[in-house]
């Protein structure tokens, strides 16, 4: 890597901020004038500098990304989805970035997964797709005229001869709607701009209902469209006039209702519509009580739901009669068991699946509908994750799972609950001779400042010594309850190949041990968050299975945040970071509700005008903390149209960073400037990014390294 290439400096233009009677000074506030040309100027500047940066790590950027692609069947297909008669699945061709969407007849009179030929319920030669294959939607042909292309969602009519795509070309996360006829391939005349994700149809085929942003993009109303009729005079079914709370739309597993949703990050509030009226209005199912949370889905006559209602803090199950499905109905079907998090439930016509997790793993409980007694399906591995796949059918005895562990790839299984037999209808392919057994993952628990045990996921080669020779890369999360689960990457062996561990910090504001472990990581306690991952960065370095200067450490969006609120705690954690989309400038972005998302984010962060909340935002937002100190070299990155985390946060902080710090690696900045939260579109250009990531992380903490071996194992 080249350390002789100038940084851009980004010109300090005072702007005073009063808050709370303290003056603020904020240099860099300038940067959010995105008309500025010289906004887009110094993003280009700093491009051109990380390239050039870069630069000299090109062969092992093209080693890697080389790596990536021979690992990777390239041209593959999905496990088929029995759905109305046909089915459905996905393909992808060597070369090509994006996926086909396909489908084919399935034997006439087969209703059920069980009745299938095997050969139709596993994945089609994508080589040599079946003669009656056809082909719904090819997004390389869509995506042709545009530098970025990502469908938000795909539903096909209940009578499976339309199909309604909600289109992204700008990264923005704003979507058209465009409906298309399967049988033509014609698109109708049909066309909604501007729109949220979610969009469900009646069971006329003919009408759906879909979610509007306002200007913050908070999905705020919910309209119904008949196909041929103008946008324009859609009829408003709902509006949330409450900015805390954003608005989507489903369909329950049954298909016997829509559903509208209405929550804020406390607080939920569920309207149910008649699926075969087209012109039904809503429904409230339970009327919105602050701090009471429920997800629902249907069976017969009755609403199974999941909530923390009556201080069921970790969840529980309850019915309620679909006539009258008020909270004064609601009977106890699986009560509350503290340190087991009910995360969600899946209604099917003879059973119900309940998506818990509990010690930092995820688990799947199959359970009688009327009684609520089950078993945990079994697993074989420590640390795994299993979910429910693709289950379009609502009267089936066949579960489909996808199971995956750090050294395990993703497996699609059936499971045949009358006969217990399971059935690997997939196992993600990976070229070049895999062999699992030369790989291990583990579990690790660290000790927290205030006596907190804090798991670390964790994944190396066999042979890969722990003696603190090994270089390590920890990633870490912690924010929205979001549990980072352990799975395959394909791509992580260009590190674990290398003599790497991959470590996975499980901080608190996560959800991995339940609703207390992100209690305890939010609003005045997020500071936990970050001496968690201190704590997990420590721990490794403590038990030598990575020493200070082989350690690297990632994170995005909320990650991000962690990331640099960690650096600024301790900027001799690590001797690289990578922070990609990431949330820096806590303060001035809760303190301006113009911003997106700014509202809905105070029941995450806390509203900056309550001085509690604005001390200790203040206290951990890494903008607002840089230390006059060395920090470890940094890759930084930011998406010119990201409507999560505005492109200027991370422009600030490396401003800001780059003038205050005192030494240390480099700090580099790259803007995707046609893309946002999640980057370019295309599997290969995504490959790529991946691969500067990786070189950027080896270099600095492994740069005198090759492969175990010449060709990716």
């Amino acid at each position: 890597m080249s350390e002789s290439v100038v940084p851009p400096v980004a010109e300090r233009r005072s702007h005073e901020v009063t808050r709370h009677g303290e003056t603020f000074d904020d240099p860099w506030f300038w940067l959010r004038e995105r008309e500025d040309p010289a906004v887009r100027a110094h993003l280009e500047a700093e491009n051109a500098y990380t390239d050039a940066h870069l630069g000299p790590l090109e062969p092992l950027i093209d080693r890697v990304f080389d790596e990536i692609r021979q690992r990777v069947q390239e041209t593959d297909a999905s496990v088929p989805s029995l759905d109305g008669g046909w089915l459905y699945y996905r393909r992808t061709l060597e070369g090509q970035q994006y996926g086909i969407r396909c489908r084919r007849p399935a034997p006439e009179g087969v209703g059920d997964v069980r009745e299938l030929p095997d050969e139709r319920r596993r994945p089609v030669d994508p080589t040599a797709p079946p003669e009656d294959e056809v082909v719904l939607l090819d997004e390389n042909v869509e995506a042709a005229a545009h530098d970025f292309f990502r469908l938000g969602g795909y539903a096909v009519s209940p009578d499976h001869r339309l199909a309604a795509e909600l289109v992204d070309t700008d990264g923005s996360e704003r979507f058209t709607i465009r409906v298309r006829d399967l049988a033509t391939g014609e698109l109708l005349d049909d066309r909604i701009e501007g729109v949220a994700y979610s969009l469900a149809w009646f069971g006329d085929s003919q009408t759906f209902l879909y979610a509007v942003p306002d200007d913050a993009w908070r999905p705020f109303q919910i309209k119904r469209h008949r196909l041929g009729t103008d946008p324009a005079t859609d009829e408003l079914l709902h509006q949330e006039d409450d900015e805390r709370f954003w608005c989507g739309v489903g369909r329950t597993r049954s298909e016997r209702f829509l559903a509208i949703s209405v929550g804020s990050k406390v607080t939920s509030e569920w309207y149910l519509l008649d699926a075969d009226d087209a012109s039904a209005a809503p429904r409230l199912v339970a009327e919105r009580e602050h701090g009471v949370e429920y997800d629902l889905d249907h069976r017969g006559d009755q609403l199974l739901i999941v909530t923390n209602a009556d201080g069921a803090e970790d969840f529980k199950l309850v019915t309620a009669p679909v006539a009258s499905p008020g909270r004064e109905h609601w009977t106890e079907l699986v009560g509350h068991r503290a340190g087991v998090r009910l995360e969600g439930v899946e209604a099917f016509a003879s059973h119900l699946v309940l998506h818990e997790r509990t010690q930092a793993r995820t688990q799947l409980r199959v359970v009688d509908p009327t009684t609520g007694d089950g078993e945990v399906l079994a697993m074989d591995e420590e640390v795994y994750t299993a979910a429910t796949a693709s289950n379009p059918s609502f009267d089936t005895r066949v579960l489909r799972l996808a199971y995956t562990s750090m050294t395990t790839p993703t497996q699609v299984i059936d499971l045949d609950l009358d006969t217990g037999e399971r059935v690997v209808l997939k196992q993600q392919p990976v070229r070049g001779g895999y062999d699992r057994d030369q790989y291990v993952s583990w579990r690790e628990w660290a000790t927290a400042a205030d006596g907190t045990r804090v798991p670390i996921s964790l994944v190396r080669r066999v042979d890969t010594a722990l003696d603190g020779t090994a270089p390590c890369l920890l990633y870490g999360y912690g924010s929205y309850e979001i549990s980072i689960d352990p799975g395959f990457s394909p791509v992580r062996l260009s590190l674990l190949d290398r003599g790497f561990v991959f470590a996975i910090a499980h901080v608190r504001g996560g959800g991995e041990l339940g609703r207390r472990w992100y209690e305890d990581g939010k609003f005045l306690a997020k500071p936990n968050t970050f001496a968690d991952f201190v704590a997990c960065a420590d721990h490794l370095v403590g038990q030598a299975i990575t020493a200070r200067d082989r350690l690297a450490v990632r994170g995005g969006s909320a990650g991000g945040m962690l990331i640099g609120a960690a650096l600024n705690l301790r900027p001799d954690l690590a001797a690289a970071a990578v922070a990609e989309v990431p949330f820096v400038d806590v303060v001035n972005t809760m303190s301006d509700p113009s911003i997106p998302l700014t509202v809905i984010e105070y029941d995450e962060w806390g509203n900056p005008e309550d001085p509690a909340y604005h001390e200790v935002m203040r206290s951990y937002s890494p903008y607002d903390n840089v230390q006059a100190a060395e920090y470890p070299a940094m890759f930084v990155t930011a998406g010119l149209n990201d409507p999560r985390v505005q492109y200027w946060e991370p422009a600030k902080w490396v401003a800001k960073l780059r003038t205050t710090a005192t030494g240390g690696g480099p700090i580099l900045l790259h803007t995707e400037l046609g893309a946002g939260h999640a980057g370019r579109s295309g599997r290969y250009d995504a490959w790529r990014d991946e691969a500067r990531v990786l070189a950027f992380v080896i270099d600095r903490v492994h740069p005198d390294v090759a492969p175990v071996t010449d060709e990716p194992a």
